[in-house]
């Protein structure tokens, strides 16, 4: 199964969007609390020009990584199980190439 070659039916679509947007709340909630403990010890300048550097990294992290474009979910997905911001269970619904593709990307 080829990147540009996979078909997406309208329920794997839903299950797909429904399982994007948890890892990315989940990997936004963790950040939200780790920027909240890190601001709370901020004692001098140069601690809030390092998290203002953190958080431009995380930013530009997070957008590269959030990448909806069909073509690229399998990856995506994939980067986020091995992660820990997804479970392979919440994939339960698509295609089962499309899982096993995951799955194994996961592994590597």
């Amino acid at each position: 199964m080829q990147g540009n070659d996979i078909e997406w039916s309208d329920s794997e679509k839903d299950i797909a969007k429904a399982a994007f947007d948890k890892a990315y709340q989940r990997e936004i909630d963790a950040l939200l609390n780790s920027v909240q403990e890190r601001a709370a010890r901020i004692a001098q300048t140069e601690e809030l020009w390092k998290l203002h550097d953190f958080l431009s990294a995380k930013r530009h992290e997070l957008d590269g990584k959030y990448d909806y474009r069909y073509t690229f979910l399998p990856f995506v997905f994939a980067q986020l199980v091995k992660e820990g911001w997804l479970k392979l269970d919440e994939l339960e619904g698509l295609d089962g190439s499309k899982r096993a593709k995951i799955a194994a990307l996961a592994r590597m």
